[in-house]
């Protein structure tokens, strides 16, 4: 179980995991079509040593490139 800041415990199809902290959180249950966890790869959320991984920038600009242009 994490102890990172932006994580909480959730009980998930049965099972205990670990959710990110998210607005999301609040539309899905709701029923609000929600996308969540576009941004790229990285770690320690909120924190001194938050960091992206510019391996990930590409592959998440394709993306929502693709998700962008659905909405055309």
């Amino acid at each position: 179980m994490s102890t990172r800041p932006g994580y909480f415990p959730a009980k998930i199809e049965g099972r205990l995991g670990v959710r990110r902290i998210s607005d999301g959180n609040f539309t899905a249950p709701l029923g609000v079509p929600t996308l969540d966890g576009l941004g790229i790869d990285g770690g320690g959320a909120h924190t001194e040593w938050e960091h992206g991984l510019i391996s990930s920038i590409d592959a998440r600009t394709r993306l929502m490139r693709g998700l962008l242009e659905t909405l055309q």
